[in-house]
């Protein structure tokens, strides 16, 4: 009887010692999802860059560096989704091998930085699979991951790229605002999340969100540029020969290494980049009642030593100038004939291209119309967009005939003629029939 009572007494031991070490470490998640903190919500990050070339290398520039604010406040690895077409740290060019810098002088941002969804995997269709969190259509597709939230987690979007009305651009492909908005709608429907911001930096960015994101759905967002206007690059770097940075972002992100996050809320931190920003008109949409809530809430609530950098020029430029301003540049600093012969070349090539691009759209315009009257007045109007069963097949249909919008900054910035078309009510198979016999 006393070893019976010996047994029990070990084995109950053990019971108690097993159940303490399951509550002490007790898994963090199931299914992906952070079951410590499901009640309470977590922090998810999704940064793209949409753009490739040595040219555009600001854009990436601008998501690495996002990521670093993102990691340096405490959002784990495992809880950024990011997209790059990655092949500026490396290129060619880059002066210096697998660096990547944001400021005149900075500091490295790539290292360190987890790309999920690389070159030919950087589309609007991952993106807003990662988004939503649909894994099964990211099966295979990089590594895979996703935002996996749930209804109390908040979730921080940022994306840097080219523009147009409507449109966010890709490396071969665009998204369309229409495809955008849907996938924010059944999020909201599916309980994928409790607030959702958007940092985006693009061309007519505000028209991702003007007239189209619902206030009552917990969205709140804020632009480069509202839905008529270029976004400007800066940061011009003699060496490197391209832009480090978009005025935008720069702002947003200097801004949020040398804050406390708790203590800014996002109005105010959007009030500081509107009144930096003076190449653009940074504007915010949805739920201003988010705009109240801390930054640390989507870009990490971790405190950090803050980081200051000194105040530059900008030498910022419209985004669709920046690969003439960059050979204008290179043209100025060259000494040699021959290689200054190359440039001027290229010069001329790229001036031909934008006036074939505007007369691409003229003749468009010109064959869509009823009369001269009509045409003359498309061509000087801007209007808002909101025939998007037009507008949208027409896009589609000059990406393939005319030119690759997603290589071209120029053609993207004059989509806005297709908007006007649409929206003096010209039938959408007159504008295709247009589109298909000037460009066929």
């Amino acid at each position: 009887m006393p070893r019976l009572c010996c047994v029990l007494a070990v084995v109950v031991s053990c019971v108690f010692v097993a159940s303490a070490e399951v509550l002490k470490f007790k898994p963090s998640s199931v299914d992906g999802k952070d079951t410590e903190n499901a009640a309470a919500g977590v922090h998810w990050a999704l940064l793209v860059a949409g753009s490739n070339g040595w040219y555009n290398y600001r854009h990436q520039a601008d998501i690495c560096h996002a990521y670093q604010i993102m990691r340096k406040h405490g959002i784990p690895e495992e809880r950024i989704v990011t997209m790059m077409y990655d092949d500026i740290a490396n290129n060619e060019e880059n002066p210096t091998p697998g660096i990547v810098i944001n400021h005149p002088n900075g500091s490295d941002v790539y290292k360190g930085v987890v790309i999920d969804y690389k070159g030919e995997d950087v589309t609007p269709k991952n993106f807003l699979a990662a988004l939503a969190g649909n894994s099964e259509l990211l099966r295979n597709v990089g590594s895979g991951k996703v935002i996996n939230s749930g209804p109390n987690d908040h979730i921080f979007v940022n994306f840097a790229d080219h523009g147009a009305p409507g449109i966010l651009a890709f490396p071969s492909d665009e998204l369309q605002v229409s495809d955008f908005i849907k996938t924010i709608h059944e999020m909201y429907q599916d309980k994928k999340y409790g607030q959702m911001v958007f940092y985006v930096e693009a061309c007519e960015s505000g028209s991702m969100f003007d007239g189209v994101l619902e206030k009552n759905i917990n969205v709140y967002a804020t632009t480069a540029a509202n839905p008529d206007e270029s976004s400007y690059a800066c940061y011009l770097d003699e060496k490197r020969g391209t832009y480090l940075g978009d005025v935008y972002s720069v702002n947003w992100m200097e801004d949020s290494d040398k804050e406390d996050l708790n203590m800014e809320t996002l109005h105010k931190q959007f009030q500081i980049v509107k009144e930096e920003t003076n190449t653009s008109h940074v504007m915010e949409y949805g739920d201003m009642k988010i705009g109240q809530e801390a930054c640390g809430e989507f870009q990490g609530k971790q405190e950090a030593a803050p980081v200051t950098v000194p105040k530059v020029p900008y030498d910022a430029v419209p985004s669709e100038q920046v690969p003439l301003s960059i050979l204008y540049h290179k043209l100025a600093a060259e000494q040699n004939d021959e290689k200054a012969s190359v440039i001027g070349h290229k010069i001329t090539a790229l001036l031909e291209l934008q006036e074939k691009v505007a007369k691409t759209f003229k003749d468009i315009v010109a064959m869509s119309s009823r009369n001269i009257h009509q045409s003359d007045r498309i061509l000087r109007s801007r209007y808002r967009l909101t025939s998007y069963d037009c507008y949208e097949p027409a896009v589609e249909l000059f990406d393939e005939r005319c030119f690759d919008l997603s290589q071209n900054d120029y053609a993207l910035r004059r989509l806005f003629l297709l908007v006007n078309l649409c929206e003096e009510r010209v039938p959408t198979e007159t504008i295709l029939a247009s589109i298909d016999k000037v460009c066929k």
